[in-house]
């Protein structure tokens, strides 16, 4: 009986799952609970890609309908917000822009939203505020108080801009309080594989492993974990592969069409696949995006290689590319960016690398 228990499950459930068993019988049970509000009862399987999107609707109050059953009217959200307040704002927010983008990204924003509507100044619930007169102040002050390291609290501005820069675009707004706030040094994020690490990997992984597919997969695409945890055969035609990531399906809708390189062919030739996905779970199923992200941890860590991740290959891909000549548009198409804003972080770095490696000899005195 107890060796049917999942063990230390609480690990790998997302944020605001808990487990709660029955007292008799120790049935698991889930719930999901955002801050201030009552839990609410999951019924998918952890791990599967229903129970994400189960959260996902916890995560933005509205029904979970499971595929395959008549979709009903979204439940009215349990609070009545009162007009032109900042709760108001994120409950029209959440309710216009959902299908817009994606479910997780909006249920990631909206889980720092909801904090910030629980933020008190003094007595006063942020939620219960006109938005009208929120400043750059007031958002420094919840962006610090909500969170203590800089990249988690780059995430409350992020989120509180992304909603204030939807509610200006819908003339709901006048100005975008966060919209001026510098993002904090956060670190370079990420590490980046070096070469060494690859071959590291490789040596731990032989060729026909999952593992070594999914390495070159990451590697040689450049494609972030949901989209590799989608790719497959369908994706490849005449040699080109064709995708459209994920995470921009609904803002830029930019497909991602890169030709296949000799290495990574050979790779998924020699490899075990699925048949709608190249990577499959050990009953033959694709992976949801956190199962190949802790498959992919598991590997690394077979390796020695525990500082690195899935996302550190996409940017040792742009690294090299760029330290090869590549330019910010050749960048931008083959890792589906849309802005120079991430491509000049790779170009400038390579620019500077090479002028120092042609100038060092300038540091040495003219002999006389």
């Amino acid at each position: 009986m107890l060796s049917t228990m999942p063990k230390r499950v609480n690990d790998k459930l997302p944020k605001g799952v808990s487990l709660d068993r029955d007292f008799r019988t120790r049935e698991p049970r889930y719930y999901f609970r955002a801050p201030g509000k009552k839990k609410i009862r999951l019924r998918e399987k952890p791990g599967t890609a229903e129970f994400d999107r189960e959260v996902a609707c916890a995560r933005l109050g509205v029904a979970y309908v499971p595929e395959g059953q008549e979709e009903k009217r979204p439940e009215p959200l349990k609070r009545q917000a009162a007009e032109g307040t900042v709760d108001w704002l994120l409950a029209e927010y959440k309710r216009r822009v959902q299908g817009n983008i994606s479910a997780t990204v909006l249920a990631r924003r909206s889980t720092i939203l909801e904090e910030v509507c629980e933020y008190k100044f003094g007595k006063a619930r942020c939620g219960d505020l006109p938005y009208a007169d929120m400043r750059k102040r007031h958002v420094l002050e919840i962006r610090d108080a909500l969170r203590e390291k800089p990249g988690a609290r780059n995430d409350v501005k992020r989120a509180i801009s992304a909603m204030f820069s939807w509610a200006v675009e819908s003339d709901l707004a006048a100005l975008n309080p966060a919209a001026k706030i510098k993002l904090l040094y956060s670190g370079d994020g990420f590490h980046t594989w070096t070469v060494e690490e690859v071959r590291q990997f490789e040596a731990t992984h032989p060729a026909g492993s999952k593992a070594r597919l999914m390495l070159h997969l990451a590697l040689y695409t450049g494609l972030r974990l949901d989209s590799l945890a989608i790719l497959g055969r369908q994706h490849i035609r005449n040699g080109i592969l064709s995708i459209r990531p994920e995470k921009t399906r609904k803002s830029s809708g930019v497909t991602v069409e890169i030709p296949v390189l000799p290495d990574l062919q050979k790779t998924i030739d020699a490899s075990p696949t699925g048949e709608l996905t190249f990577l499959v779970t050990e009953f033959k199923k694709p992976f949801t995006t956190n199962g190949l992200g802790n498959k992919m941890r598991d590997w690394c860590d077979q390796a020695g290689l525990f500082h690195c991740t899935t996302h550190g290959l996409r940017k040792a891909g742009a690294t090299i590319a760029a330290e090869n000549g590549a330019t910010d548009e050749e960048l931008m198409a083959i890792f589906g960016w849309t802005t120079k804003n991430q491509t000049t972080t790779y170009t400038k770095k390579a620019r500077r690398k090479k002028m120092a490696a042609g100038a060092m000899h300038k540091l040495v005195p003219e002999q006389k």
